[in-house]
């Protein structure tokens, strides 16, 4: 029988934003100046509901791809009467536009040095999660954020998605029971694919620029556009990407800053194709009182776990009343031990075209300045979560496990470990100070 069939609608649905601050109605006077580094498809997407807030003065979109550029444009050629100036430098455009705001959605590794430039030119920022490459620039975007006094959002939205607040009163209450266990996971379809031979980079990309303080490797058309996070010079894999979403949700949870030992492993058992991250890795976080693990894998998919066509997502939560299932498309789902007790489900309400709800998180972040206010995900908590993901990867990487100092971000003794805490940055490229 469908078990759709024994689904009670949670009564939680109407207080989805009951622990978000109140938004004011008053508007200010002048529109914020604001720029987009990044103009791909995501940073297009948060400008966009920028700009539909009302409250921002297009002035500038900066990329170092022209062809990325004129295409973001375009689009807001169409959306405002604003002329924003087109850069390729995101330093130039800092000095000569003077930004109230700045969106920063450019590839992970470039975070940091975007982040940290604008916040001291003087800019409130939006900034991609995960916040960083490493955790040592993550400490130095903390660090810029709190000595300059800037208001900085991070890009993890499910924050404030309605089902996603709900759900999490859900677990606070006690009603999934004593929770020991949770397990995050993202399976993918898809087979082992083939090389793709690396090329010139496009007419209007500058692909030194690109790499920045990464190394600088050869162009692939499988790295950009789009392709940067399947390359561990540029991000840090399906962890570095999808893991900050679930892992953050088991922060909030738990309100636990972070893990004290992690392990992981994984590898590339299918893919041969031209990337290097793992195609799966699975890694385990000791928290105090329960356990965290992390899945994902890029082929196989798993149908007895999908929970809409194209994807199995989310985080179970293993409590001693049931099982609760904090999901994407599908809303939440509690699965409760006893028997005669029935299912209870909330729907997702997602805002498209892309299924997410980045409105809120801005509308968020515009208070958040009015007010002098921390933001619902604000740099630190942004900076924790990415931290988890990151974790898991520098474990991945030595190939055993290690136990972690949240306090004094550091991996105590351990000499090897500790060097991934950071790494050497490109000609004239200089490691933000921590």
């Amino acid at each position: 029988m469908d078990r759709r069939q024994f689904i009670e609608k949670s009564a939680l649905a109407g207080a989805a934003f009951s622990s978000l601050p109140l938004l004011t109605a008053l508007k200010r006077a002048s529109p914020y100046r604001t720029a987009l580094i990044g103009a791909g498809w995501w940073g297009t997407n948060i400008l966009r509901c920028a700009v539909q807030a009302g409250e921002s003065k297009l002035v500038a979109l900066c990329d170092v791809d022209q062809n990325q550029l004129k295409t973001c444009a375009e689009v807001f050629s169409k959306l405002t009467p604003d002329k924003p100036k087109l850069y390729k430098d995101f330093r130039e455009m800092l000095a000569k536009e003077k930004p109230e705001i700045v969106i920063v959605a450019t590839p992970d590794h470039w975070h940091a040095l975007c982040c940290i430039a604008a916040i001291e030119a003087g800019a409130h920022v939006y900034v991609e999660k995960p916040i960083s490459h490493t955790i040592k620039e993550g400490r130095a975007m903390v660090n810029a954020t709190r000595k300059h006094g800037r208001i900085v959002q991070v890009g993890t939205h499910r924050r404030v998605s309605p089902h996603n607040v709900s759900g999490m009163e859900f677990l606070k209450s006690g009603k999934a029971g004593k929770i020991g266990m949770a397990r995050a996971f993202v399976h993918y379809g898809g087979g082992p694919g083939q090389k793709t031979p690396d090329s010139e980079p496009p007419q209007g990309l500058d692909w030194d620029f690109y790499c920045g303080p990464a190394q600088l490797v050869p162009y692939n058309k499988t790295m950009h556009p789009k392709g940067f996070r399947n390359y561990l010079n540029f991000a840090n894999g399906t962890l570095g990407d999808w893991g900050i979403h679930w892992l953050d949700q088991v922060l909030w949870w738990s309100e636990q800053k972070y893990p004290k030992k992690i392990y992981s492993t994984g590898g590339r058992a299918i893919r041969q194709d031209s990337t290097d991250a793992p195609d799966h890795q699975v890694a385990v976080y000791d928290f105090d009182g329960f356990t965290l693990e992390w899945e994902h894998r890029t082929f196989a998919a798993n149908n007895a776990e999908k929970t809409h066509p194209n994807q199995a997502v989310g985080v179970y939560f293993y409590g001693t009343e049931g099982t609760f299932h904090m999901g994407w498309l599908d809303g939440w789902t509690f699965y409760p031990t006893n028997p005669n007790k029935p299912v209870v489900h909330q729907d997702a309400q997602l805002n498209k075209p892309d299924d997410q709800n980045i409105q809120e998180l801005w509308a968020n972040f515009l208070e958040s300045i009015k007010t002098n206010k921390p933001p619902v995900c604000e740099i630190e908590v942004g900076q924790r979560s990415t931290n988890v993901a990151l974790l898991g990867m520098l474990s991945y990487k030595l190939g055993r496990s290690i136990v972690w100092d949240g306090e004094k971000e550091i991996i105590p003794g351990d000499n090897e470990a500790n060097k991934l805490l950071s790494r050497d940055y490109r000609g004239e490229w200089k490691y933000p100070q921590v």
